[in-house]
């Protein structure tokens, strides 16, 4: 009974849900100029819901769980957009930390009554196959077993065009922006109904 109300409520016309996007330097916009990063861009197609960016460039999975109960208490999200693990990735910490930092995240999200979209990610070819694989069977195994909104690959489309990324090969540049947030949104709109 709880669940069907919470549905019609979610579903009703004019229902404006904060939507809390809790990342690395991916989401921050590192880089960037002002209002071109994906967030800024996800904030105009979504006039009706208010969008926080609570990420933080640098951030690991880790870093992500210990600031993560202040900002759910903070800004009180309907929905966390959780875009973490890249930069464990980069520094191969081990798969099975990040996947129980981010259980953590997403049990967190879950108890203060937040939706969680998961967002996964790749690293660069030369961490070796095998790490690699590891790596984004932590976020495809986790929203599986929590039957999470997910969205595979947060550069999906471009993730082997340089051109799409600034001289550190790292970290998309603004004409790459408008792609990632509509990967995000085309998983996000199901949540907020319109």
């Amino acid at each position: 009974m709880i669940l069907l109300c919470m549905a019609m409520l979610l579903s009703a016309p004019g229902w404006a849900a904060t939507i809390m996007v809790f990342g690395d330097s991916l989401s921050a916009g590192y880089g960037l100029r002002p209002g071109e990063g994906w967030v800024d861009l996800l904030r105009q197609a979504l006039p009706a819901h208010q969008v926080v960016n609570a990420s933080q460039s640098g951030e690991t999975t880790a870093g992500g769980l210990s600031r993560l109960p202040a900002a759910l208490a903070r800004h009180k999200p309907d929905i966390v957009i959780l875009e973490l693990g890249g930069n464990d990735g980069l520094r191969g910490l081990p798969p099975d930390d990040m996947r129980a930092n981010l259980e953590q995240m997403v049990a967190m999200s879950a108890q203060s009554k937040a939706r969680v979209l998961l967002v996964g990610m790749a690293l660069p070819p030369n961490y070796g196959q095998a790490y690699g694989r590891a790596f984004q069977m932590v976020y495809s195994d986790l929203a599986k077993q929590r039957k999470l909104p997910f969205v595979p690959l947060l550069v999906e489309g471009f993730a082997t065009d340089r051109t799409r990324f600034q001289a550190d090969g790292i970290h998309p540049n603004a004409s790459a922006q408008g792609q990632m947030r509509d990967s995000v949104l085309k998983v996000l709109r199901g949540m907020v109904k319109n």
